[in-house]
């Protein structure tokens, strides 16, 4: 390329086999068109739609289906499979992880998943098994599902504020993280 013009690449002619391929794509996608646009037609001369012998979109569907259509439609998919990861907690962090500690509720635009445990020495173990735990919910969510665990230790009594209180009420019976 001593002269200095760049040639440019030209695109490979089309042999008579591809020429006519893309004839018939063209003339299906045209008669395609004109049996929609009669359709049409002939639907609003009678009416409107009317119900036939072939499946649209008024046709019933099994409970399943629908709830999956209506679940993609509304874009839902995320807040049901942690949904579904609730209900299979035992299963994911095992029986006896799952005794102590349980999911209360996911945070789809932090992407935080939090879990209570019954004791502060539950809640410590699951803050160490988080990022193993982390990984493991991604994997069956999809990436980025889950970014962070936060753990919460266990509820106490309601606080009582003030100098007086009841003869015979306990203090706090464990400590609180």
């Amino acid at each position: 390329m001593s002269d200095g013009s760049a040639e440019e690449p030209k695109a490979p002619e089309l042999s008579g086999i591809d020429l006519a391929r893309q004839a018939l794509v063209a003339a299906k996608e045209q008669a395609r068109a004109r049996g929609a646009a009669a359709q049409q037609k002939k639907q609003a001369r009678r009416g409107g739609l009317r119900s036939g012998a072939r499946a649209d979109g008024r046709d019933p569907l099994p409970l399943g289906a629908a709830i999956n259509r209506l679940i993609t439609e509304r874009g839902w998919e995320t807040p049901a499979a942690v949904g579904g990861v609730m209900g299979r907690w035992p299963q994911l962090v095992g029986p006896e992880v799952a005794q102590h500690c349980e999911p209360q509720r996911y945070d789809e635009d932090a992407r935080v998943l939090t879990v209570q445990c019954d004791s502060t020495a539950w809640a410590t173990q699951l803050r160490l098994l988080a990022p193993q735990l982390v990984r493991r919910l991604n994997q069956d969510l999809g990436q980025g599902t889950v970014k962070l665990i936060k753990v919460l230790g266990p509820g106490g009594p309601a606080r009582r504020y003030g100098p007086l209180r009841a003869p015979g009420s306990t203090g706090p019976g464990d400590t609180y993280g």
